[in-house]
């Protein structure tokens, strides 16, 4: 595991995309806070950028690499090795790489000007959301052998959690404004990792206030340290489930 994990990572540490995406990362970053009056506000704008930028690339990047790598996939099962220990090791080897590249981009200059607990947040978000939509891109690329299906639908995944699942979320809201709601929004907030992140950071800003009631039922659930345990595991659940299903579905697969 240890050689294909090592293979994997040096790959794609080596691939352009990946050198790309971390420089912008990091010009991005180093620009936001060297133009924003304080790196508090850096924070809030670099906070749009890692829940939008953050997972597509995780996610499109993935479908795609796990796509190219068919051959090499075939060439490693008709080895005496265990599926499960292959696919284990592409998971661990494209989150590994992508984290990395996460963590010279954005984590390095959050560091520098913003080393808070709201900067240390936007951290551990962005490392959890890369590793969540890697295992969704890898479900994704399993169940689908169809490579432009398959990317077709890591792309609506993408837009699902990041645009359209915020709009269903406010028709809800308006549709059901006369009744009391909002603790089932707590709930409904754990359907999407990307909100559920950006309300874990926008709390410790405390910016919560600008929300309303809302806002003050989401701190007082989230804003406790029994909410964000509750909030981290959920993200880590996100991480488990999709892993465990493309495990689950890889070991059945016919190559």
């Amino acid at each position: 595991m240890k050689k294909i994990l090592k293979y994997v990572i040096i790959d794609i540490l080596r691939n352009k995309i990946v050198l790309a995406y971390t420089i912008f990362l990091l010009v991005l970053s180093l620009s936001i806070f060297n133009l924003e009056d304080s790196s508090a506000k850096g924070i809030l704008s670099l906070l749009n950028i890692v829940l939008i930028i953050v997972p597509m690339v995780s996610i499109l990047f993935s479908a795609i690499y796990i796509y190219n790598s068919a051959e090499f996939l075939e060439l490693l099962v008709s080895q005496p090795l265990k599926r499960k220990t292959i696919w284990l090791s592409m998971f661990g080897g494209l989150s590994v790489s992508l984290i990395t590249a996460f963590l010279i981009g954005v984590g390095i200059p959050v560091l520098l000007y913003e080393a808070s607990p709201t900067g240390i947040i936007l951290i551990v978000s962005g490392v959890l959301l890369t590793t969540i939509f890697v295992a969704i891109a890898l479900l994704a690329a399993v169940s689908i052998r169809d490579k432009a299906r398959g990317i077709g639908t890591v792309i609506l995944l993408w837009l699902y959690f990041s645009l359209l699942f915020d709009g269903i979320v406010l028709f809800i809201l308006f549709q059901f404004a006369d009744y009391p709601i909002e603790k089932a929004m707590i709930g409904i907030t754990a359907l999407n990792p990307i909100g559920l992140s950006r309300i874990l950071v926008l709390l410790k800003m405390d910016v919560s206030a600008m929300m309303g009631y809302t806002g003050a039922v989401f701190r007082d659930f989230f804003g406790t340290t029994a909410g964000m345990i509750i909030s981290l595991l959920t993200l880590l659940l996100w991480i488990v489930l999709p892993g465990w299903m493309s495990v689950k579905k890889f070991n059945k697969k016919d190559l």
